[in-house]
């Protein structure tokens, strides 16, 4: 179909290879996470979509739509606009400093620190409206194994209205169905070759890597930790999985758990849960204070983008890989980030995130110049 402003379209779109979720109209929204996470308890609400900000004092971005559709992904057409980079946010040799900074905190011990996320941005301008529907769907079309998603920031307040963010996140934060809890999390990467024998090498390199089997294993780690508080029969593989998206190789580990009580819905997972070491870093605070003094306010990114119904079952993923379009359409900022550990080498580092770029520039139709 074609995608317009109409409010017959869809102002949530959740899409994996197997199915979609697709919510429309507006019954209630919600920028508080408590009160959101407290009316789905009680009863209130038959669904919850949208997005949580990185840092959940923050306000959230909730709705509760009036309908829900569920099915194969559909096809919205249209024609992508000339989009070009305007900005690198920080530059990139700004961003080498901010991770040799970073680096050199992991390196002492009296930080306490083991990893940290930093991220940079890249500022667009099209030269007419994007249209965010047509967006997610050449995301998925271009992935259709990831997490893709399309979601009014609304209801965050003044700052958001009107933006919406858009994006193909390779990693699963939580979904829960009935008492069973499955997490999904993705750390350590690198960049696909179209060189069959070199792309199978990097792969390979990839899961014998000690870095990025470090940076795993504390992901891993503090998943496992906080999922015992709320799980029984906590299962972890004890070796990751190498996985790949269209544009890099991931570690990746699939967890599964049983909830320990019935009452616990999908949202108060996410919420428990957010934000891992892969997106963060651990211990969480300290992460977040270096991010906060380093990198600075990251507003929806590296938060969760999802949906819970009123069974307590739903599906939250990361938002990574993503980028934010403006009221009118024709600003965009797109994210990308990378875990540093004390054995991480600043130029990799830059590396990394400009190869994470390449998901959403891929659909935007747009390059690093």
């Amino acid at each position: 179909m074609t995608a317009t402003n109409s409010p017959a379209h869809p102002h949530f779109v959740m899409s994996r290879a197997t199915d979609a979720l697709y919510a429309y109209g507006r019954d209630t929204t919600y920028d508080d996470v408590s009160n959101a996470a407290e009316a789905l308890r009680s009863g209130r609400h038959h669904m919850l979509v949208g997005a949580l900000p990185f840092d959940t004092t923050e306000p959230a971005a909730l709705t509760v739509p009036v309908t829900v559709q569920r099915g194969q992904p559909q096809e919205f057409y249209g024609t992508m606009p000339n989009i070009h980079v305007t900005q690198q946010i920080p530059e990139p040799s700004e961003h080498l400093r901010r991770v040799t900074e970073a680096v050199e905190v992991l390196r002492d011990s009296r930080a306490g620190l083991s990893k940290v996320v930093l991220a940079r941005v890249l500022e667009l301008r099209a030269d007419a409206p994007v249209d965010p529907l047509v967006l997610t769907h050449r995301l998925i079309r271009n992935d259709p194994d990831a997490n893709s998603f399309c979601v009014d920031l609304s209801p965050a307040g003044d700052r958001f209205r009107g933006h919406t963010m858009v994006g193909c996140s390779p990693e699963l934060l939580v979904e829960r169905r009935g008492d069973m809890v499955i997490c999904h999390p993705f750390a350590g990467s690198a960049p696909r070759s179209k060189d069959p024998s070199l792309d199978r090498r990097t792969g390979e390199d990839l899961a014998g890597s000690h870095k990025n089997r470090h940076e795993h294993s504390v992901v891993i780690d503090q998943l496992r930790e906080d999922l015992a508080s709320l799980c029984v029969d906590v299962q972890v593989p004890p070796e990751p999985t190498l996985s790949r998206t269209a544009a890099l190789w991931h570690l990746s580990t699939a967890i599964s758990a049983r909830l320990r009580q019935s009452s616990t819905t999908a949202l108060d997972l996410a919420l428990a849960l957010h934000p891992t070491p892969a997106v963060c870093g651990t211990p969480t605070k300290g992460a977040a204070d270096l991010i906060a003094r380093i990198e600075g306010d990251r507003g929806f990114y590296a938060g969760a983008v999802g949906w819970c119904d009123g069974n307590g079952d739903g599906r939250w993923a990361v938002s990574i890989r993503c980028a934010e379009l403006s009221a009118d359409r024709t600003a965009i900022r797109a994210y990308a980030g990378g875990g540093l550990v004390a054995e991480s080498d600043p130029q990799d580092e830059l590396s990394e995130t400009t190869v994470k770029f390449r998901t959403v520039l891929a659909g935007l139709g747009a390059e690093i110049e």
